[in-house]
């Protein structure tokens, strides 16, 4: 902690406070393509919100941290669990950038999808967001977060910063929450105290750079850089701001927030960048460093070559048979991906070629489902989607009903209905069943299944 006395904004006997006092954070957020929320809030079982995170215009803390395993509307994308000081990422997007305009979105280090989450709720559906996680066994988990949000103007990527330079000037805005040494997790991860030490700080310092480095060439001029970390030492933060002046020739934007946040706002030594600190002894939530930098240098994206794998189309009769599962407003083409048909923005048809020239795709758009004969079988991605057809015949089930669906027990449901079904928790899609002569098949993902018992 020594290290870290001359930090801009750091007080030691209040941050030893707030993490000796065991208090726990809990804060989540809505999505506002599936949650209409009140003026009063939203009232959600087994959810207790509590007061608004002030920054976030779908945020909300809670009273107490239930078991989100065991809540249905977790499962089918309501909201996602994250930590109130990184949803600030909306303050620096929208304060920066407009919004109202078809933009080109990278989430470079995107597991498990927090940030993810949150800027396909900002940016406009004629927007596209590419959010990749370099380790594999994480950018699983992004997809399934992703694909419980909804959205189709969403492609996950699973590849190295360094590749993204094969698309010079291509991004308007690039967010990188970077590794970093985590001392700002000391409240929420133990963990991370034992793990903490300079020489790990040196060698995230490096690390940063050099994935700057490797993604810079990606953003066009005067694009948009969110850098944050969640880490106190100047050597990750400011320091790496007067990195990127020094190589770059970036600018600083200065970022407004209100002083009842109790957000610090600081200036790196050499350039006097701004950058936002916070504190979990000033602010409800753990501790973050943020800042956003404009790229004066570059020129329009020229293109890519174009590889030799084409984007396989539907004809019209296997279009006619996937549509009618599909929303009528929902302006999507539709293309082949290995056995299955995914539904892909048709203002963003373009783009995907380019995307896959240079990138490996591990989802694009909606799987919608598979063809067989001239049967539909849908994929749970379209059941959670935010595109599907809205008069699908559909269950409700109770609460408990859904915690046995969602871990493939057998329920008993009393339905005449014969074939797919949609599988409803107050009005919220789980998944799908179908209803056969003498039982229901279950066909919600195996690898998502609850496997924990209920308490």
């Amino acid at each position: 902690m020594q290290s870290l006395q001359h930090v801009t904004g750091f007080d030691m006997p209040a941050f030893m406070a707030v993490h000796e006092s065991g208090e726990q954070v809990t804060s989540v957020r809505f999505n506002p393509e599936k949650l209409t929320i009140s003026d009063n809030g939203p009232y959600a079982s087994p959810l207790t919100t509590h007061d608004r995170v002030p920054w976030s215009s779908n945020g909300y803390y809670l009273t107490t941290r239930p078991s989100f395993t065991f809540d249905p509307l977790f499962h089918a994308g309501v909201y996602y669990v994250q930590e109130a000081s990184s949803m600030f990422v909306e303050q620096a997007l929208r304060q920066t950038t407009d919004l109202s305009q078809p933009l080109r979105v990278l989430d470079l280090c995107a597991a498990p999808g927090g940030k993810s989450t949150l800027l396909q709720s900002l940016i406009n559906e004629k927007s596209l967001l590419v959010s990749n996680e370099v380790i594999k066994s994480r950018a699983a988990v992004l997809e399934e977060n992703m694909v419980k949000w909804g959205a189709a103007n969403v492609v996950i990527t699973n590849n190295d910063p360094a590749h993204f330079a094969r698309l010079e000037n291509y991004f308007d805005v690039i967010v990188i929450d970077a590794p970093c040494s985590g001392s700002g997790l000391f409240r929420r991860d133990p963990d991370a105290i034992s793990e903490w030490s300079e020489n790990n700080v040196a060698l995230c310092s490096q690390r940063q750079q050099r994935i700057i480095a490797d993604v810079w060439p990606a953003l066009k001029q005067n694009g948009l850089l969110i850098y944050s970390t969640c880490s106190y030492s100047k050597e990750e933060d400011e320091n790496i701001l007067d990195w990127i002046v020094e190589i770059y020739k970036a600018e600083g934007i200065r970022l407004l927030a209100d002083k009842e946040w109790n957000i610090v706002e600081t200036l790196s030594e050499k350039h006097q960048m701004p950058g936002y600190r916070f504190y979990p002894d000033k602010v409800k939530g753990e501790g973050l460093f943020i800042t956003a930098v404009q790229k004066k240098e570059g020129t329009l994206f020229a293109g890519v070559k174009l590889g030799k794998n084409k984007i396989e189309k539907l004809s019209k009769a296997e279009e006619s048979l996937i549509k009618p599962w599909i929303n009528e407003d929902a302006d999507v083409f539709f293309f082949k991906q290995k056995e299955g048909i995914n539904a892909f923005p048709a203002c963003l048809e373009n783009e995907l070629p380019v995307l896959q020239s240079a990138l490996y795709l591990k989802k694009a758009g909606i799987m919608t489902g598979k063809l067989a004969g001239k049967e539909v079988i849908p994929d749970h991605q379209l059941a959670v989607s935010t595109i599907i057809n809205k008069n699908i015949p559909h269950i409700a089930l109770s609460r408990q009903e859904a915690i046995q669906y969602l871990r493939r027990d057998e329920i008993k449901i009393d339905t005449m209905h014969k074939g797919w079904m949609l599988v409803k928790y107050e009005g919220y899609n789980l998944g799908w069943i179908k209803a056969l002569s003498n039982r229901f098949n279950n066909y919600y993902p195996k690898e998502w299944r609850i496997m924990k018992q209920p308490a």
